[in-house]
């Protein structure tokens, strides 16, 4: 009889809305929900553990289940799910996948099955008002101490402004939302709920790093930048659908980590720097951390004369890390070497992609306006 019911939960498996985690979209779960009756995966399951008032999980294929379980898992599944607690997702709200730090896909599943954000869209306030104000500890440029500061998102000015101290009538800074990308680095940050705000200034990037102790506060800022980058983009491009602003509305880097440089006269030792691919821009770093980079290149497309090779140029001097990687642009070639074979491997890939597809109107005006410090 056990037998018959793991069987059956089995083939309720196979059912296509359920071929896929429910929260993370993660292949093959083999965990389930049986008071949400949904199927997730192990990850997931770890923090509807955490909701035991709402969620009370089993293993598809280890635990025992009784015949009342199996019949509302059937009448249910993850496709039925969607339809209720996702009914009102709004288009600008980050989902997370399985690639996705904790604190998002956690705040993910208490948004949908715990507080129900997306059943009650009034309850959606604190990302979808258009303002927004509080304090988040921030990182100090110099000294590299995290602080509380007062932040303020406001749509009407189109700008997410910090201030020093709370009684200030000045902002310490000014951040535009049209140039403002916001992505989680809880590893490079050191905290579980880091967030690396980046933003144009002078046309070079600026880095902020910031924090907040409560996991729902930092994801409600996150989407609430989203939220505010989205009606910026609705107003810049009247024509363009949902789905074609989604993508834009933030953006996680496509690669990250240390390489070594040289100058442009290709004479001077290579230098360990921090480098971080932002779509089209390169920009590298003395530390991970740094409010600043030292320098930015910008990569365009292959019809414009960019091209990425491996190794270095024969005469090349001066290097310690054995994997080389060569880019030409228009005007010079940039030089770069790998500790590690893979590491050389996955640079170049992410290089690749960027230079294989081709540029858009806006990216001609970025590489025009371009000041790459060498």
């Amino acid at each position: 009889m056990a037998g018959e019911r793991r069987g059956a939960i089995l083939e309720l498996l196979r059912r296509p809305g359920n071929a896929r985690c429910a929260d993370c979209g993660a292949p093959d779960p083999d965990w389930a929900s049986y008071t949400l009756g949904v199927f997730i995966c192990l990850s997931c399951s770890g923090i509807h553990r955490n909701i035991p008032q709402v969620s009370k999980v089993k293993s598809v294929r280890l635990d025992a289940w009784e015949e009342a379980q199996v019949e509302f898992m059937a009448s249910h599944g993850n496709d039925a799910a969607r339809a209720t607690f996702e009914s009102k997702v709004p288009s600008f709200y980050y989902r997370p996948t399985f690639s996705d730090c904790q604190v998002l896909r956690e705040q993910w599943i208490r948004a949908k099955y715990e507080r129900r954000e997306f059943v009650h869209p009034d309850k959606q306030e604190p990302y979808s008002a258009g303002y927004r104000e509080g304090f988040l500890w921030k990182r100090g440029r110099d000294n590299g101490q995290f602080l509380s500061r007062k932040f303020v998102l406001t749509e009407r000015e189109g700008a997410l402004k910090y201030f020093n101290r709370s009684d200030a009538k000045e902002p310490k800074a000014i951040m535009k939302i049209e140039h403002l990308n916001a992505t989680f680095q809880p590893a490079k940050i050191g905290h579980p709920h880091g967030l690396q705000v980046t933003y144009l200034k002078d046309n070079s990037t600026r880095n902020i790093f910031i924090y907040h102790e409560d996991g729902k506060e930092i994801v409600d800022w996150f989407n609430a930048l989203r939220a505010a980058r989205f009606h910026y983009l609705q107003v810049a491009f009247p024509g363009a659908s949902d789905a074609d602003l989604v993508p834009k509305l933030s953006r996680n880097y496509l690669k990250e980590g240390y390489m070594e440089k040289t100058g442009p006269k290709q004479t001077e030792g290579f230098r360990k720097r921090w480098f971080t691919m932002d779509d089209r821009r390169l920009m590298y770093f003395k530390d991970p951390l740094d409010a600043f980079a030292r320098g930015e290149v910008f990569i365009g497309s292959k019809e414009s004369g960019y091209k990425v090779l491996d190794g270095l140029p024969p005469s090349t001097q001066g290097y310690h890390w054995p994997h080389g990687i060569t880019i030409v642009t228009p005007d010079r070639k940039f030089l770069f070497t790998c500790e590690t074979e893979s590491d050389q491997r996955e640079w170049v890939a992410a290089f690749q992609k960027v230079v294989d597809r081709p540029m858009l109107p806006q990216e001609y005006a970025v590489e025009a306006h371009f000041k790459h410090k060498p």
